[in-house]
């Protein structure tokens, strides 16, 4: 694996917010493929376990992590939709992008989001055909070895502190193969509360462990359409 740059040197800073169970490694394929394009990166560890701490909690550790960093790229996957935009104006973010993310509404407790957006699906969630069925063999083998990392419940209780969504440029990636949360349904809620067009690209609910390039060549077209000077 390549070296990180430093803060210095770095065009732009990734920095990548997980989902549920808040671990950094689900981003381990992605990272050096972004060191290798000049870009300082913070994949951000979360208390996800921790049952004391909610989304304001996530947004202290992910500001946290990273420190005076500028040239922010935030990227947050699906449950990180709820931490990522609370640090919108705590750092210098320039764009904010939600991968297979849940978009909250103002006051929206992450507990009535599946209501509240008309979320069913058929039959019970089974962790294998959900969200590893486009991951490779070896890819998921490892992450399985490494073990899970737990969600605590208490943050899905807590009521969304902003009362609209923060003034930085967004996007949305949603994978047109995530069984998790389907294309449509995301292409409807994200309109509904945001506004705007999702993009698409092929892979599952964790497409940056199955389609690590692909992800990483979305994000970097997206960070040239707002830093365009670095």
């Amino acid at each position: 694996m390549r070296r990180p740059v430093t803060t210095v040197d770095a065009m732009v800073t990734y920095v990548l917010v997980p989902g549920a169970g808040g671990d950094s490694r689900y981003w381990h394929r992605v990272t050096p493929l972004l060191w290798e394009r000049g870009h300082d990166v913070v994949p951000v560890d979360l208390p996800a376990a921790d049952d004391t701490a909610g989304f304001p909690e996530y947004a202290d550790a992910i500001v946290a992590a990273v420190g005076n960093r500028t040239h922010i790229v935030l990227v947050a996957q699906s449950l990180g939709g709820f931490s990522a935009p609370l640090v919108c104006d705590r750092l210098p973010v320039g764009l904010l992008v939600l991968l297979n993310a849940m978009v909250p509404a103002p006051h929206e407790n992450a507990e009535d989001w599946w209501q509240n957006t008309g979320y069913s699906r058929d039959g019970d969630f089974d962790m294998m055909a959900d969200f590893f069925h486009d991951v490779p063999p070896d890819v998921t083998a490892e992450i399985m070895a490494a073990g899970e990392r737990p969600q605590s419940d208490h943050p899905f209780a807590q009521p969304w502190p902003l009362e609209m969504w923060p003034p930085v440029p967004t996007r949305f990636l949603q994978a047109r193969d995530d069984r998790f949360f389907p294309l449509e349904f995301q292409r409807r809620v994200v309109a509904e509360r945001l506004g705007i067009d999702i993009d698409e690209m092929p892979g599952g609910h964790l497409v940056a462990l199955s389609r690590p390039e692909e992800l990483v060549e979305r994000l970097e077209t997206y960070r040239a359409s707002i830093f365009s000077d670095v």
